[in-house]
């Protein structure tokens, strides 16, 4: 079975990758007719592969009606990923530490949202397993607008084995679920923080619920549940503020 492709396109994403993940890319290409010299130049400076396309048939599972710019690159979206044990010992924890914990989201545009997200409040880490859970792809890199190049994204085993493994290093485990009474609002994040996320149609896993901290909820008008994007940036920014 061939290994998967994944395709990035634009401008904006190829400088995000060159600028903060140069090694996950595997091919550059330019539209034939592409006018954005420094862009072009920069990457003919590297040893990355570079090739040309007629807009019309555009490489990989791009399309012509795509808004690619001109410009397309294959990358080993895999590779963005480091071991967890190798993050948490590099981590320097501080009460000011945030990570977040994805338990088993299953649509990619949940996932590369919930990573603009933390990137955007200061969250340390993405915290993502290896099972029953929607992979880091180029969809996933679409969506978090390259910031999937920027932030932590860490694979993790066993969702219960790791946090476990985070409380030994002095985190404090929230589990958003939104039919706690316990709400956002009235926690003081004094702790190096981890948030974990449900899966989107069951939530948090009854045996990962045994193992946080707390359960809180985001209040909200009437009670409407917010998707897994809009929970974590209301929560991301309530942490920073504290």
């Amino acid at each position: 079975m061939d290994a998967r492709k994944d395709y990035i396109y634009g401008k904006h994403a190829l400088e995000e990758a060159l600028a903060h993940r140069p090694d996950v890319i595997k091919q550059v290409f330019f539209d034939s007719e592409y006018q954005g010299h420094s862009l072009h130049d920069r990457v003919k400076n590297t040893e990355i592969p570079v090739h040309y396309f007629s807009g019309k048939h555009p490489p990989g599972s791009v399309s012509p009606e795509d808004a690619h710019q001109g410009v397309i690159a294959q990358i080993d979206a895999e590779k963005l990923l480091i071991d967890y044990e190798d993050f948490i010992q590099d981590l320097d924890v501080t009460p000011d530490t945030g990570l977040v914990l994805l338990g088993e989201l299953q649509d990619p545009h949940n996932v590369g949202a919930v990573i603009r997200n933390a990137t955007a409040f200061g969250i340390d880490g993405v915290l993502i397993p290896q099972h029953n859970q929607a992979p880091v792809s180029s969809t996933v890199v679409k969506v978090s607008a390259g910031t999937a190049f920027r932030v932590p994204l860490v694979s993790i085993g066993n969702v219960n084995t790791t946090i476990r493994n985070l409380k030994d290093c002095d985190f404090w485990i929230y589990g958003l679920e939104g039919d706690s009474k316990e709400s956002l609002s009235d926690q003081d994040f004094k702790n190096p923080t981890v948030f974990v996320l449900g899966n989107e149609a069951t939530g948090i896993r009854a045996k990962t619920k045994e193992h946080c901290d707390k359960l809180i909820s985001i209040p909200t008008e009437e009670s409407l549940p917010l998707n897994a994007a809009a929970s974590t940036a209301v929560a991301f920014y309530s942490w920073q503020q504290r």
